[in-house]
């Protein structure tokens, strides 16, 4: 059989079980309400929720863009791995139960920007719609990288999209479409339960298999050794190393306390008491896949594959996102490369599909129903509203990541930068409230929004004036990545605001009471 057909067949049988999926609880879910389809119902078992989480959380750039960042610039890289270890066991051991608890009694939310003024009983909009304004922008951005990254892996399966990937970017904008479209969050939940699964099993499998058949140049032992030789060809500034890139590694793990798309998975489990199971899930896949991305980058940096070729070819920026593709397509049987190149394409789509639903919930729920529609909408308007909103933060997020395919030299063709800024963003505006409004009695509505505020305009202000991500540093690139003064940011301001204004009323502390009452388990 032809290798490129195998590997065809392979992607098929993938997409059909993806979309079988979607259809399955598009027919279940028929007659449901706008809770359903956001949130499942809050009847999500743990190791669903562990599964989803993760893979909502790592998407094309576990495979993609953190190998390639890995390979190209050396060990230091390798603290990013650490900082999303340490912020995922963080998140998953402090936040979830409790976020759990409060999103239940802070009338049942559905979605942040709802929990975060509910648990202040406020009726203001002005903090959902600032949410909504940053979920919007960072989600299209997210969305624009999964969509490079989905683009990517088509044109090496099939070489005829390699002249043709703006149709391959938009068969994979529809694929992802459809089962989101169909099924809501449940279907969401459950493909990327099994695509979850799949990346675990590509990434262990790679270095494994890698590592016994594979030929290494000499510089093997010492080759992220070479590392600064590399950075310095790409113009990376030597100064930045080493605590530069240990506070930027670490500072990652800032951001999973104010990612929407998995904050909203702790919300949706049926119980607290289940999330002990979730966490233990989720934190060992978490360990085992970044460890085994880290490995292939290691390895992968002085690779002989079996046409004599180097790797190291691959250091260019628009090509070291290859790396995992081009080791998979040397070292396993077409149709088994079809199989683990699928992996990419399901860690592409699990972050896609959930930032896609999490985006139009925070405008249909949060904007359109309590502010344009004075809560007069039906539960069918809403769900047709929100496939709408879905639809249209795919259509900007294509634009974005065709800049992308016509400049491989721009910010819109790098899977990483993107994906950190989009995490940087939301990590300095949510991370500071969500843990505040969490473990602070005191903490208040007014505090809540200037948190946010302050978060949001340091971090942007950062990246635009002392970064080179998007476009050359106002005065000089620092090498700090921009989420660590926006998180701070965004606390001292909220701690400030809630000393200086007024405590909050009986009703507030009634909530908390009630989110902190570990007798309940709703």
């Amino acid at each position: 059989m032809d290798s490129t057909v195998a590997k065809i067949i392979a992607f098929i049988l993938y997409f059909v079980v993806v979309l079988a999926i979607g259809i399955f609880f598009f027919f279940k879910s028929k007659g449901g309400n706008e809770k359903e389809y956001f949130l499942g119902g809050r009847h999500m078992g743990p190791f669903v929720t562990a599964m989803s989480a993760q893979a909502s959380d790592m998407s094309g750039w576990l495979l993609m863009g953190f190998p390639g960042s890995l390979f190209a610039f050396g060990m230091g890289q390798v603290w990013i791995g650490v900082g999303l270890a340490l912020g995922t066991a963080a998140n998953w051991i402090f936040v979830a139960t409790r976020l759990r608890r409060f999103s239940k009694a802070s009338g049942d939310s559905i979605t942040l920007p709802q929990y975060l003024t509910n648990r202040f009983a406020s009726k203001s909009s002005v903090l959902k719609v600032v949410c909504a304004i940053i979920f919007l922008i960072s989600f299209t951005v997210y969305v624009a990288s999964a969509f490079v990254a989905g683009t990517t892996v088509f044109a090496s399966v099939l070489p005829w999209f390699n002249d043709h990937q703006h149709i391959a970017m938009i068969i994979f904008a529809v694929l992802i479409l459809i089962y989101t479209f169909l099924g809501g969050y449940k279907a969401v939940c459950w493909t990327d339960f099994f695509q979850g699964l799949m990346m675990l099993i590509a990434l262990l499998a790679v270095p494994i298999v890698m590592n016994a058949v594979g030929h290494f140049d000499a510089t093997y032992y010492s080759a992220f050794g070479e590392g600064a030789k590399a950075a310095a060809a790409f113009g990376t500034d030597p100064f930045a190393a080493p605590w530069q890139e240990i506070v930027t590694g670490l500072g990652w793990g800032l951001g999973y306390f104010g990612m929407p798309h998995i904050l909203v998975r702790f919300m949706s489990i049926e119980k607290p008491s289940q999330i002990k199971k979730s966490a233990t899930v989720a934190i060992i896949w978490v360990i085992l896949t970044l460890g085994a991305a880290a490995v292939i980058a290691y390895l992968g940096r002085t690779y002989i594959m079996s046409n004599g070729q180097s790797l190291a070819a691959l250091l260019l920026p628009g090509e070291r996102k290859k790396i995992f593709i081009e080791i998979v397509c040397d070292i396993f049987p077409s149709f088994v490369a079809g199989i683990l190149l699928s992996a990419i394409i399901a860690a592409a789509m699990s972050t896609a599909d959930s930032q896609l639903l999490v985006a139009s919930s925070a405008f249909t729920s949060d904007i359109y129903k309590p502010l344009i529609r004075k809560d007069k909408a039906s539960d069918k308007e809403m769900l047709w509203l929100g496939r709408i909103v879905v639809l249209i933060v795919a259509v900007v997020a294509f634009f974005i990541a065709r800049i992308g395919l016509d400049n491989e030299n721009s910010w819109a063709a790098d899977i990483m930068n993107m994906v950190e800024n989009a995490w940087g963003l939301f990590g300095a505006s949510f991370g500071p409230v969500v843990i505040l409004s969490l473990f602070w009695k005191r903490f208040n509505y007014k505090s809540a929004v200037a948190g946010i505020i302050a978060g949001a305009v340091a971090d942007i202000a950062w990246l635009l004036c002392f970064t080179d991500t998007i476009m050359p540093a106002i005065k000089f690139d620092t090498g700090v990545y921009e989420i660590v003064p926006g998180f701070i940011c965004g606390l001292l301001v909220a701690v400030v605001v809630t000393i200086i204004t007024k405590a909050p009323g009986e009703e507030v502390e009634a909530i908390y009471a009630r989110a902190t009452d570990k007798t309940i388990d709703d």
